[in-house]
């Protein structure tokens, strides 16, 4: 495959890669330095930090965590990114523009003018708000799903390509013994499950660390008025954990308890556990099913009753077998190599339509 020259747009909320919560930044940073070794150029716009392989043009001087989920700030950021990208396909050969933000896309048909296709990663649910965007961006955008389940969701949408999201698997650390407690990592929002983890570990007799964010208004009232009161003597409940933090609660759990209950597009902590060695006991919704292997890298369940016996069987699984499925199906090097596949296609369309 040739070397592209791709233009990497990553939402300003946390540093590239994140030091704590911030999923999308870190399958960014992951994605952009697996596409640089593969002999890539990649151009970031975003903010914070840039501890990636890639150049970054800021569109903010700071990254921006407190104004996570502020519809407003989405049109601030178009407009920045537009104005920003605009300038570099301007000065320099560019093939494609990636888009990791919800509002970007919108700037998707003033690229295709200048010549250069969009694409376009769907992090989020394909819940009908999203489709509906979606939908009316129309061909403008190649959207990218995380799972088949996303896709399969939402048929009718401009689908391109499905990749998994993916990590490096030597930068977690692994271990076969663990320690005596499951871990909840994640935000606190009902759909998350962290109540069904306090449920589960206290009928299971097992101690129970919960680590997440609590940052936006609904994070803090169900933290206060559903997490606190039901938190027993040996519970922890801590905010977000730092990457170094996250990795030591991972690598020493008996397993991530991951009892989701929407239809989440593809939980980037179960893979984050599993490289550790640490299996995963989950309900089926959403993507579980594509990341988890049953009875190989951890237990998934049909009902929140079945969690508590899912506690005690987890201990049977195999810590290899956890880190091997990662390094096979969900490593920045796989991600890299399908999103560039991706990349290639959309070029040459794009001059296909050129030629029209």
């Amino acid at each position: 495959m040739e070397s592209l020259s791709i233009v990497m747009v990553a939402p300003p909320y946390f540093d590239l890669p994140p030091a704590g919560y911030g999923g999308i930044e870190a399958v960014v940073a992951d994605l952009t330095d697996g596409l640089m070794a593969a002999g890539h150029k990649v151009t970031l716009v975003g903010a914070g930090r840039n501890g990636t392989m890639g150049e970054l043009i800021p569109v903010w001087p700071t990254t921006i965590a407190d104004r996570l989920g502020d519809p407003s700030v989405e049109i601030e950021i178009a407009l920045l990114t537009r104005r920003a990208v605009q300038k570099l396909i301007a000065r320099r050969a560019v093939d494609v523009v990636h888009d990791h933000t919800f509002g970007g896309p919108l700037n998707a048909a003033i690229y295709a003018d200048m010549g250069v296709p969009t694409v376009v990663t769907a992090h989020g649910p394909a819940h009908e708000e999203n489709r509906r965007f979606y939908r009316a961006l129309g061909t403008d955008v190649g959207l990218i799903s995380i799972s088949h389940q996303q896709r399969r969701l939402a048929p009718e949408l401009n689908w391109v390509g499905t990749v998994y999201n993916g990590l490096r698997p030597g930068d977690w650390p692994y271990a076969d013994a663990k320690q005596d407690y499951a871990l909840f990592l994640g935000r606190y929002h009902p759909t998350k499950g962290a109540h069904l983890a306090i449920e589960a570990a206290h009928r299971a007799g097992l101690r129970l660390i919960l680590a997440g964010k609590r940052l936006e208004p609904c994070e803090k009232q169900y933290f206060e008025e559903v997490i606190e009161p039901m938190l027993g003597p040996d519970d922890v409940a801590m905010g977000i954990a730092d990457a170094g933090q996250k990795r030591e609660l991972l690598v020493n759990a008996r397993c991530l308890l991951f009892p989701v209950i929407w239809q989440e597009p593809f939980g980037m902590v179960m893979i984050e556990s599993m490289v550790c060695g640490t299996p995963v006991v989950a309900l089926r919704c959403g993507s579980v099913a594509e990341v988890v292997e049953p009875g190989v890298t951890g237990l998934i369940c049909e009902d929140p009753d079945e969690l508590p016996q899912a506690l005690h069987d987890v201990t049977r699984i195999d810590p290899a077998a956890c880190r091997r499925r990662v390094a096979e199906l969900f490593s920045a090097k796989t991600m890299a190599r399908g999103y560039a596949q991706i990349y290639q296609q959309a070029v040459e369309s794009s001059l296909r339509l050129s030629l029209v």
